[in-house]
């Protein structure tokens, strides 16, 4: 869920990851969301995830307890996806060996959404 910024994440997403593509979405046609992007659903890896502009304000954004976990195939993959994903975000552990994996990372996106990325 996100606060006027969903279409552009979603098409910042599908442009990042191979095996990624926006199936379909819906922007409202009314109203102060006018033109937001009401549902969007898409794959990210091959995975599908669905996105909305919420109309109602809340309280709340995106933390880093809820993450969108992703094995790349190649290391090139993987330290392009982790570039543009932590340009203007946060590194919450840099891209690295941890012995679970010979390469992976974990950041929050400059909209706020956690990644974890893996390499294969």
């Amino acid at each position: 869920m996100f606060d006027g910024a969903a279409e552009e994440a979603m098409n910042f997403y599908v442009s990042l990851f191979p095996k990624s593509r926006v199936i379909e979405y819906n922007c409202y046609e009314a109203g102060d969301s006018k033109g937001k992007l009401q549902q969007g659903n898409f794959t990210i890896a091959g995975r599908e995830f669905i996105c909305i502009d919420t109309p109602i304000k809340h309280d709340f954004t995106f933390t880093p307890s809820g993450s969108i976990f992703v094995d790349c195939d190649s290391l090139a993959d993987l330290e392009h996806i982790f570039s543009a994903l932590s340009t203007n975000g946060e590194v919450l552990m840099p891209l690295d060996n941890y012995g679970f994996s010979t390469k992976f990372a974990w950041l929050t996106d400059c909209l706020g959404l956690s990644w974890q990325l893996n390499l294969a």
